[in-house]
């Protein structure tokens, strides 16, 4: 995908898991995996870390990767250090930043693709994923974070909340085709002009309250253009996270 820098910020520090990026998935560290996925997109990917152990292992298997401050708040302002290091490096520029998580060792070009190409469409500054929900339990997790969208497919709300709530009685498994309840995948694109915007703004009482920083960029009247993806997602939060992939039979994943 020409024009299109993608991004994998990565930290060695986690209150869950330390190291994780490093963990080996399948014999290989988790965000070398992450990022051989992102190669089958995108021509320039790079990890934008704050850890020479990650930026070594990137380097030994052939990746790039830079280092980045350790004093960020969030990735999406990692990507924005990341962005103005890889310019100035390589000479390129690009009109659009995609934010890949480092802990989704086999996240789907699909996936990818979906979202590059609702970033570049006329008018568009930030677009992220959505998939439909495929039950309750994953409605009631607070780890799940929900959007509600317009008809045109921007985002009028996220929250780790079951929204919209449903008037009808209790939701039941299997969910009504009728009624599309998305979870957020966490991928984000962005124009580089409304990168560098998003991340100047302060922290906003929505963000502070759900812990969810889109809800910064919502606040302040930015758009947030939504694709549906279906394509099943196998993200790493934990060990057990991690073991469950590992017994997994490559050919599933």
């Amino acid at each position: 995908m020409e024009n299109i820098l993608a991004i994998i910020p990565s930290r060695y520090a986690s209150t869950r898991f330390p190291g994780k990026p490093l963990a080996l998935v399948h014999g290989v560290p988790m965000v070398v995996r992450t990022l051989r996925q992102a190669s089958k997109v995108f021509g320039d990917v790079c990890v934008a870390t704050d850890d020479e152990r990650i930026l070594n292992t990137v380097q030994k298997f052939g990746g790039k990767a830079v280092m980045t401050s350790q004093n960020h708040r969030s990735g999406t302002d990692r990507c924005l250090e990341a962005l103005n290091i890889y310019t100035a490096e390589s000479g390129k520029t690009f009109s659009g930043v995609v934010n890949v998580q480092g802990d989704e060792p086999f996240i789907s070009p699909l996936q990818l693709q979906t979202l590059a190409h609702t970033l570049m469409k006329d008018g568009c500054q930030i677009a992220t994923i959505v998939k439909r929900a495929s039950s309750v339990s994953e409605l009631k997790d607070p780890n799940r974070p929900k959007v509600v969208v317009d008809k045109d497919m921007n985002a009028l709300y996220f929250s780790r909340s079951l929204i919209p709530f449903y008037r009808g009685g209790e939701l039941e498994d299997p969910l009504p085709e009728n009624l599309p309840y998305y979870l957020h995948v966490g991928l984000y694109g962005y124009r580089c002009d409304a990168l560098e915007k998003i991340c100047a703004l302060e922290e906003s009482f929505l963000e502070k309250t759900e812990k969810l920083e889109q809800l910064r960029w919502l606040e302040n009247g930015l758009k947030i253009k939504v694709a549906e993806c279906n394509t099943p997602s196998f993200g790493v939060d934990t060990p057990e996270d991690l073991e469950r992939i590992n017994n997994m039979d490559l050919s599933e994943l």
